[in-house]
């Protein structure tokens, strides 16, 4: 059953005027963390019992990509599974996979649920869920081929559940807007519609390439708020860094606000070197009052933590909105 807990927690740096800041002892994960691992970033925290329990994306040294589950104390220090998660069939007796990554996970009334990018005949979008993050029940495929960064809200919306996610193509996608699905038993999935665009270059440069949801969206009295990861495509490839938004409460489809500059961008070595450089990722976050921790993939190969007030969030997007 869903807890509450002490939150991860560091005060902002002397000095510091930045809305978001880093944890001063990143990566909370490193690459290396498990025996076979290769990388482990881009991966999903939720409170759980008296600590935290979370499912990981560790690629191995043959650069599998699969999804590990792991449990901690105080979301810092981790303990993570030496195998990959083992599925059982949930509402579908269809559960093969070429591979699993970027997971998401969110507590939705009486269970964990847990999305991801399913290869089933190239990306799509995963979905399972838990009691105990011991056993793991997959369900349909929420989409054909092809889509990517699938997020839940965390509770129905007249009636249905939510999905976040961004139809793309095969392969490293040029491109990538945000879009939400509905579905009443999660098996189904219909109502798609567009929830945010890229910006044109001039306007807002750091997501003019593509975006995706980022962490599973929680509500505050001005509405959903979300983090989501941008793009653009440098010289040098591409750049990926953290923005947020805020959708209306009743019609999540709405942007009522969206960040024209960034929150956290590729500065620190760990987000600037790595497998894939110059990469912020965000896959999770964590509230406890004003605050929130954004847990992100940092250069595709380690776990990064950042810090925020939720106001102070909020009120810079609302300054700084591109809407």
């Amino acid at each position: 059953m869903k807890q509450m807990m002490n939150m991860p927690w560091e005060e902002r740096p002397e000095g510091c005027t930045d809305v978001m800041w880093r944890y001063s002892k990143n990566p909370v994960i490193g690459r290396y963390h498990i025996p076979t691992s290769n990388s482990i970033f881009n991966s999903a925290v939720v409170p759980f019992g008296d600590g935290f329990a979370g499912v990981f994306r560790c690629d191995n040294k043959a650069v599998q990509m699969n999804i590990f589950a792991g449990f901690s104390k105080d979301g810092i220090n981790w303990e993570i599974n030496h195998e990959p998660i083992c599925f059982k069939a949930g509402n579908t007796e269809m559960i093969e996979s070429e591979y699993k990554y970027d997971p998401r996970v969110t507590w939705i009334e009486d269970r964990y649920w847990i999305t991801w990018c399913n290869g089933y005949h190239e990306p799509t979008i995963g979905i399972a869920y838990t009691f105990d993050f011991k056993e793991f029940f997959q369900c349909e495929n929420a989409f054909l081929p092809f889509n990517r960064n699938g997020v839940l809200f965390p509770q129905k919306i007249d009636g249905r559940y939510a999905m976040l996610s961004r139809p793309s193509d095969n392969g490293h996608t040029p491109f990538g807007d945000i879009y939400i699905s509905y579905s009443p038993d999660m098996k189904y999935w219909g109502e798609h519609r567009c929830v945010m665009k890229v910006t044109p270059f001039p306007e807002s440069a750091w997501q003019c390439t593509k975006i995706g949801a980022g962490s599973v969206p929680f509500l505050t009295e001005e509405g959903w708020l979300i983090f989501y990861h941008g793009v653009i495509t440098t010289c040098n490839g591409f750049r990926y860094s953290m923005g947020a938004a805020i959708l209306d409460k009743e019609n999540p489809a709405k942007v009522l606000y969206r960040t024209r500059p960034y929150l956290l961008a590729p500065a620190a070595p760990y987000e600037l070197q790595g497998d894939v450089p110059n990469v912020v990722f965000p896959c999770a976050s964590l509230q406890d009052g004003d605050k929130v921790a954004v847990y992100y993939g940092a250069a595709d190969t380690v776990v990064g933590m950042a810090f925020g007030y939720i106001s102070e969030i909020i009120e810079f997007t609302k300054k700084n909105s591109i809407v």
